[in-house]
């Protein structure tokens, strides 16, 4: 039986705070809530837009909608492209692609927006799917990509042999809901702190130990 590895795409793929919070920060600018520092911003790197605008600058659920829609302004154009694969990431899909593994991405993120990264970066040739949130906001819960992308490969009913990666506590919570394991990277946007208590079934520091884990399933 093939093994099925779900990534997530920011902060496990590919780096990409900077053109999220350079985003973020033009949407809360537009929305009268101005943050000069970015590096506050990296808790919008992951988590649902709407959600992380309304826990974070404490707005309503309209105000929020409103947020991302500035937010998708200066994103969908520039942002973007301020992005990069971690080191190793192009290195490491292949060789699992060539050891016969299932891949897939499960994004938070527009899956308009997960096609544009994966095209750019020409890392769509190693995912047989890949999924992300809906333009209305839909899908956007990690626990329902992660259904989605299990119904598109057929393997909602194969969970034993399926597995999440990704770098905050809502990927892990998510891979949970869905009742299958989920690898941590500490290279990413989480902190050690959220990933040890978010309890994944294990962390990895880079993508050689990544892959290294990945093959020894």
């Amino acid at each position: 039986m093939k093994k099925v590895i779900l990534f997530d795409l920011d902060g496990t793929l590919t780096e990409s705070g900077e053109g999220i919070t350079k985003s973020v920060q033009y949407a809360l600018e537009k929305m009268g809530k101005p943050e000069p520092d970015r590096q506050k911003l990296l808790v919008f790197v992951g988590p649902p837009l709407t959600e992380q605008f309304m826990a974070y600058a404490g707005m309503s659920r309209e105000e929020a909608e409103q947020a991302v829609v500035y937010y998708k302004e200066r994103y969908s154009v520039t942002g973007i492209f301020e992005n990069r694969p971690y080191p190793g990431i192009p290195e490491m899909l292949k060789k699992l692609k060539e050891k016969g593994f299932l891949l897939a991405v499960a994004s938070s993120k527009s899956e308009e927006a997960v096609d544009r990264v994966l095209e750019h970066f020409s890392l769509k040739e190693y995912f047989d799917e890949a999924v992300g949130s809906l333009k209305d906001g839909g899908r956007s819960r990690k626990s329902d990509v992660i259904e989605e992308v299990l119904r598109r490969l057929d393997k909602s009913d194969d969970r034993e042999n399926v597995l999440m990666v990704g770098d905050k506590e809502h990927d892990i919570f998510g891979a949970k809901e869905a009742h299958i394991p989920c690898v941590a990277v500490a290279y990413g946007y989480g902190s050690m702190e959220e990933l040890e208590a978010a309890k994944p079934l294990k962390i990895v520091h880079n993508a050689d130990e990544l892959l290294e884990y990945l093959l020894s399933l």
